[in-house]
């Protein structure tokens, strides 16, 4: 604690100089463009990663004219789309693209980066009682970093021959060969340079984000008193620091194997009629590095969705959440467990049944975290005194994904049943409901709750609530349907199913899908409209709208850089004091000592604090005399 409380006396005096002197000079660049204030960047973070969310929902709704409406011709699509939609149809290799850059966009720039930057950057320092990030300047790098390779990835579609085509895990040889096909020359090469920024940005963020917690915490906040959403934030920093370097080592390899004619990924190739001399190099190799990161990124993508709807739902349901204890030390176990789960995507890759075995049992293993989160929330959620906010509804919208789209994990977690279904649209409908959908509700939740703080005025109930109706419908209409044509066999990234007849008889569901998607893709409309018109001519907002327990609803509405103008507040109990017996108010902030609520102190209250228990004891003294008297 003491090395924290120089940490924080350092930043204290240093912010309280800047703020004397520095402010007043700032320019717009400065302010909002090369702004080193962590909540001015988590806002750049946000519009970037929704600018990339609708480009991400538009190529999938590309692709899904394509499934739903084989056949026909859209004279629009060639106008908007030239050459890879002559005739008004999309073509084959372009249909792949924009799968392939679909799938790197959501699950990289929007799920990764969108999610995790945004919310890391803004709460962090709030709510843990610091002035900024340990370091500003590397912060704002992040940012930038991550802006950059967003162009590149986005340029791609501009080049000669389109862009990236091996689906967003690019395996070997598609991606290792530059003449394979169209989608294998710059497109490739761009995406690999765009991940190598991008994978450069995560690191700075996550240690960034890891030295924050560790050293800049304020007086009296110790680990166990940290809100949900900071040990989330936390761990998922840490994961990214031990996983993304390995995608890295992947990446270079495969830049070696394009262009200085190494083989770590080729051997025994013929393109076009022609041998290869490429021998020894092994595909299976890639995949092996590619889901060692693959998989703690699933939960790089998942736990801080996890953290901010544990926030919402014990703020709204006015109740403290359901086994603290039990919800950090499950995060934690699904941080240790994800690093061991890789090969369950690799069941069907020939290896040996024995270590299949041993990736089943862990990735059966690693649901008992992921079940003792959901049944937490649950509990939280029963006879609480709930507050049905925009933010509560995508919240409570969340575990409805994470249940549904959980169990259907167990069945691709068993390698008998993995194998049949692997690489049908049963593994599309699991994949993008219990991460996708899960993880993007976990993020509409984060704005909805947080957008106070951020923009200083409130969001519009009645269009949060269109905006979450349209979404969590569309998004069942949508992914329910697959697991059904996953379970008949019908296989993923297929341009058409025109050429079997036991995939024609799914034409209908697909242009049911369709429908669907477009509908809900729409519903967005509401929420960009209720998020841009909110930011300038919303109801301003008041210090602490929903009578909210953490630090960062104690700092002032009007931003300033250093959170709070004077002194950082002390923090003196756990953030999830909700209606406790005794207290005339049904929330009791951080920040209130245990001096000013003696009718509801309880016994656990002064665990490790002496000086608070005697205190409690002579008030409780004084009270008994005072009732016999």
């Amino acid at each position: 604690m003491s090395s924290t409380t120089m940490q924080h006396q350092h930043t204290l005096e240093h912010h309280g100089h800047h703020d004397d002197h520095g402010h007043h000079k700032e320019t717009f660049i400065t302010k909002y463009i090369f702004s080193q204030d962590h909540k001015m960047i988590a806002k750049q973070f946000l519009i970037t990663g929704i600018i990339m969310a609708l480009i991400g929902m538009f190529l999938s709704i590309l692709f899904r004219i394509q499934l739903g409406w084989p056949d026909k011709t859209f004279p629009l699509l060639e106008t908007f789309l030239g050459k890879w939609a002559e005739g008004g149809r999309i073509k084959p290799d372009f249909y792949l693209a924009l799968v392939t850059i679909h799938g790197t966009i959501m699950v990289f720039f929007v799920l990764t980066t969108g999610l995790s930057g945004t919310f890391s950057n803004l709460l962090i320092p709030l709510q843990l009682g610091a002035r900024d990030m340990a370091s500003p300047f590397l912060n704002m790098l992040s940012y930038w970093l991550f802006f950059i390779s967003s162009v590149i990835m986005i340029s791609s579609f501009f080049v000669q021959s389109g862009p990236a085509s091996a689906g967003w895990t690019i395996y070997p040889p598609l991606s290792a060969l530059p003449k394979a096909i169209s989608g294998s020359g710059t497109g490739m090469t761009l995406w690999l340079v765009s991940m190598v920024l991008f994978i450069a940005s995560s690191l700075i963020g996550s240690l960034n984000y890891i030295s924050t917690v560790l050293n800049m915490r304020t007086k009296g906040m110790d680990m166990w008193k940290m809100p949900l959403t900071i040990w989330a934030f936390f761990l998922t920093a840490v994961l990214g620091v031990l996983s993304f370097p390995v995608l890295v080592a992947g990446v270079v390899l495969l830049i070696f194997d394009r262009s200085f004619g190494t083989s770590f990924y080729l051997s025994d190739i013929v393109l076009s009629g022609q041998v290869l001399p490429n021998q020894g190099g092994s595909p299976i190799l890639f995949q092996h590095l590619f889901w060692f990161l693959g998989h703690p990124e699933v939960y790089i993508i998942i736990m801080p969705a996890l953290g901010i709807t544990s926030e919402v739902i014990a703020t709204n349901s006015r109740k403290p959440i359901f086994g603290y204890h039990a919800m950090v030390y499950s995060l934690i176990g699904i941080a240790v467990l994800s690093f061991i789960v890789w090969g369950h995507h690799m069941f069907v890759t020939g290896m040996n049944p024995f270590l299949g075995g041993v990736f089943m049992i862990t990735t059966l293993i690693i649901a008992v975290p992921s079940a003792v989160k959901t049944f937490n929330y649950l509990a939280t959620l029963w006879r609480g005194n709930i507050r049905f906010t925009p933010a509560m509804m995508f919240g409570i919208g969340l575990v409805s994904f994470f249940i549904s789209g959980g169990l259907t994990g167990i069945f691709l977690g068993n390698a008998a049943l993995d194998i049949p279904l692997h690489d049908t649209y049963f593994v599309v409908a699991h994949f993008h409901l219990v991460m996708g959908s899960a993880a993007i509700f976990g993020m509409l939740c984060g704005v909805y709750h947080w957008f106070p703080k951020m923009f200083g005025r409130m969001m519009d109930e009645k269009l949060g609530y269109l905006h979450f109706w349209v979404t969590f419908i569309g998004a069942y209409l949508v992914f329910f349907p697959m697991h059904f044509m996953g379970l008949d066999g019908v296989p993923r990234r297929y341009y058409a199913f025109t050429e079997f007849e036991f995939m024609k008889e799914w034409l209908t569901v697909n242009k049911f899908i369709s429908w669907a998607a477009i509908v809900a893709g729409l519903g967005q409309i509401a929420f960009l409209w209720n998020f841009f018109y909110s930011i300038f001519y919303g109801k301003k907002a008041s210090q602490n709208p929903w009578q909210s327990n953490t630090l960062e609803w104690t700092t002032p509405v009007e931003h300033l850089h250093g959170n709070w103008p004077g002194e950082i507040p002390t923090v003196y109990r756990w953030p999830y004091d909700y209606s406790k017996p005794g207290h005339y108010e049904d929330f009791i902030p951080q920040t209130t000592p245990f001096s000013e609520t003696m009718s509801s102190n309880l016994p656990h209250d002064f665990e490790g604090n002496t000086e608070a228990e005697r205190i409690q004891l002579e008030w409780e003294k004084e009270h008994v005399a005072e009732r016999i008297n």
